[in-house]
């Protein structure tokens, strides 16, 4: 069984959660909705619609991740004999560039959706799971 601390998961994910709050907010929200073709009336809509399920499985979906990323950190720290900031940063360089980088360049190529968006999405994906990584390196597993 691979350890996994709980507690690093949960705050892993929900350091994730508030990025993506951030990124597709502040920073990012309006080339993304420009792209996506959104508008704030139809974020208004979502809003008043109710987002409560979408919010519960996106939280859901991003405890996954970070649970699958703890297991990822138990192979990293074991085989490339690395710890902490290095292992956080390199576990999630390489999940994204495995696993996240190509899925978002398919919905590209095959989704048609705007390759201005590939950089906003792939950015997100890059610095949440580099941000899982640290999270989860430092913090040993029970």
């Amino acid at each position: 069984m691979v350890p996994v601390n709980f507690l690093a998961v949960l705050a892993a994910a929900a350091a994730s959660f508030v990025l993506g709050w951030v990124w597709f907010g502040p920073l990012f929200g309006k080339p993304w909705m420009k792209a996506m073709g959104i508008s704030a009336s139809d974020i208004e809509k979502s809003k008043k619609e109710g987002m409560g399920k979408t919010m519960a499985l996106n939280a859901v979906g991003t405890l996954v991740m970070a649970y699958v990323m703890a297991h990822s950190m138990v192979f990293a720290t074991t085989y490339l004999n690395i710890s902490g900031v290095s292992a956080g940063l390199q576990g999630g360089l390489w999940n994204w560039l495995g696993f996240m980088a190509p899925v978002i360049m398919g919905d590209q190529l095959w989704g048609g959706k705007p390759w201005k968006l590939f950089p906003i999405t792939a950015g997100y994906y890059l610095v949440s799971l580099c941000l899982m990584g640290v999270i989860i390196s430092l913090w040993p597993a029970m």
